[in-house]
């Protein structure tokens, strides 16, 4: 069980490094983890439609399909801080790269 949790994070982490790159797949699997609750984290719609953003914007069709699909089960306000920290993550990467 042990050894599964640590596979999760390492996942996450290279998941996580390859958004701050730029990679819109990173980031869609990342939504997918959060909007699933897989791989050791706690399901998240607010971090799902965040991540499904950031690959959407990058023109990632099944984001797209799967950030509408989860804003049905989310409030106006859960959608408003979800699009926040995309803007957040965008500009802080952004800030790095530069």
């Amino acid at each position: 069980m042990r050894s599964n949790l640590k596979s999760a994070n390492f996942m996450i982490e290279r998941r996580l490094a390859d958004a701050a790159r730029g990679d819109d797949r990173a980031c869609y699997e990342l939504g997918m983890v959060y909007s699933t609750g897989t791989s050791g984290v706690v399901l998240d719609l607010i971090e799902a439609h965040k991540w499904f953003n950031l690959a959407a914007v990058s023109g990632n069709i099944a984001a797209q399909e799967c950030r509408a699909e989860i804003a049905e089960d989310m409030t106006a306000r859960e959608i408003s801080v979800a699009q926040r920290a995309a803007r957040d993550w965008m500009q802080l990467t952004q800030r790095r790269a530069a």
